[in-house]
């Protein structure tokens, strides 16, 4: 099979990290092009992961000029998420864009428009929905299991591991903290697991209270107080159309004990389930409360053709059948939307105090 050629925008921690060692594992993309403004990564990366001939670049317009390019990442900052996935849109190539999808709303639907318009597919990277035991809850609901979920939490807590690096402590970058890096996976998930992305209405909190203190045990260093201006916690307390209820919990520092992200709680009327302990299934059988805990932690635990993988691995792989086999997406840029759509609606309403509707 003919190889598929992308093109890799921003190159740094989450390329390097996450999407260009899966991109490479396949064995079914080759790495064509390299663009990132700072003008040591793109390079360093072409000569890691690129083919011998592959091309640098620091503007992203000129690297999407390039015929041959089937896909496009884009890796950078959640500002420059939109205007960069809708160009390559243009141009005619598929994209994965990483979490979250953008900074507002407005620019997420842009996004899914785009897309529409150049009969091209648009994925959001959640990479959690890919793991072991998120796929045991999404299995079990579409069967289900859980009745009708109707209330669910999303946990994204840190005690401290505020990223002290790159742009997260840059809210005109960014878009937010911890609400819009970590809260956004959990939030993803749960609307997943509950198949609902209608909602009515979000009320929000967010804090800057533990923010002002640099030097506090923080996993990845202290960080510069004034340059930390978004928030290290946010809360939402959302309702869905069909009345269901979401709470959202995140954080980068908070005083908690046991702290968690990535995670999600389900209630429905015949079971629940949390995944604190893996997988855990609560419910009643024959008048007796029950818990049960499926087996996942073993190696070999396959949830894609038969082949054990991480979920970056996957994501790609799932990618890849959507382009070549017409297999569906995973994530639908309109569930993306959702998410965004929410938290938004979050640091609106903490901004002004009021219930948001939708």
């Amino acid at each position: 099979m003919k190889k598929l050629k992308a093109a890799i925008i921003g190159c740094g921690g989450i390329a390097n990290q996450k999407h260009m060692p899966a991109i490479q594992q396949t064995g079914q993309i080759e790495m064509v092009a390299f663009c990132d403004d700072k003008g040591e990564r793109a390079p360093k990366a072409a000569k890691q992961f690129g083919t011998p001939d592959a091309k640098v670049y620091t503007n992203y317009s000129e690297a999407l000029k390039n015929p041959e390019i089937d896909i496009v990442y884009v890796l950078t900052p959640n500002k420059s998420h939109s205007a960069i996935s809708i160009a390559a849109l243009d141009a005619g190539k598929h994209v994965m864009c990483e979490k979250p999808m953008a900074k507002t709303s407005a620019e997420a639907r842009a996004m899914c428009d785009a897309a529409k318009k150049a009969g091209k597919l648009l994925t959001i990277a959640y990479q959690n929905r890919y793991r072991p035991e998120s796929q045991f809850i999404k299995k079990s609901a579409e069967r289900g299991d859980f009745g009708d979920i109707y209330f669910a939490k999303a946990h994204a807590i840190r005690r401290r591991a505020v990223p002290t690096w790159g742009v997260f402590l840059n809210e005109e970058e960014q878009g937010g903290g911890p609400l819009i890096d970590i809260g956004t996976h959990a939030l993803d998930l749960t609307l997943w697991f509950m198949g609902n992305y209608k909602p009515k209405s979000v009320m929000g909190n967010v804090y800057h209270k533990l923010n002002g203190n640099g030097d506090c045990g923080n996993a990845f260093g202290p960080w510069n107080p004034a340059e930390f201006t978004v928030e290290d916690s946010a809360f939402g307390f959302i309702t869905m159309e069909d009345g269901a209820t979401i709470i959202l919990e995140t954080s980068w520092a908070l005083n908690i004990r046991h702290p968690g992200e990535a995670k999600a709680t389900i209630c429905g009327t015949k079971a629940g389930a949390d995944m604190w302990e893996g997988v855990k299934i609560n419910g009643d059988d024959f008048g007796r409360l029950y818990e049960k805990s499926p087996a996942l932690d073993a190696a070999g635990v396959d949830f894609f053709d038969g082949n054990a993988a991480t979920p970056a691995l996957l994501e790609q792989l799932c990618f890849i059948d959507a382009i070549t086999k017409g297999k569906p997406l995973t994530v639908l840029p309109e569930q993306a939307l959702a998410v965004t759509e929410i938290l938004e609606a979050i640091y609106e309403s903490a901004r002004t105090g009021k219930l948001v509707t939708f």
